[in-house]
């Protein structure tokens, strides 16, 4: 069964950024250099292409000459109800390091849990739950 995918292009950082991400949400990374796919747009150890299996699923590498690289004005990536409410604790202090709270992991007048940080590499991160 196809689902979305994120796919973001970093600014030479997608070994940093994946691997971060591997950290707070654990599982499989596998990175793919330009040299490995024969590309010469870029340097050849930067990321071509990279891949985060596990709980939260990523792909992302490292813009190429000319291309935009990661922004997330006016958009969240959000992890509602998509872990028990300790592990989305957990990932939001994790994603929060070297990040910037915008609201805090907190109960909600609605009866919910819900904050916001966008992380160290710049994604705007919507998590929470319902009590």
């Amino acid at each position: 069964m196809a689902a979305l995918q994120i796919y973001a292009l970093f600014p030479g950082t997608a070994r940093e950024a994946l691997g971060f991400y591997a950290e707070v949400f654990g599982g499989e990374l596998s990175l793919h250099t330009y040299k490995d796919f024969g590309r010469t747009d870029g340097p050849a150890d930067a990321v071509a292409h990279g891949v985060l299996h596990g709980p939260v699923s990523l792909a992302g590498a490292d813009a190429a000459g000319g291309e935009t690289s990661v922004r997330t004005e006016g958009l969240m990536l959000s992890l509602l109800g998509a872990a028990e409410p300790d592990v989305l604790h957990e990932w939001f202090g994790k994603l929060a390091d070297g990040g910037k709270v915008v609201d805090p992991l907190t109960s909600k007048p609605w009866g919910a849990s819900d904050g916001q940080v966008v992380d160290r590499h710049g994604l705007h991160w919507l998590v929470g739950y319902e009590h």
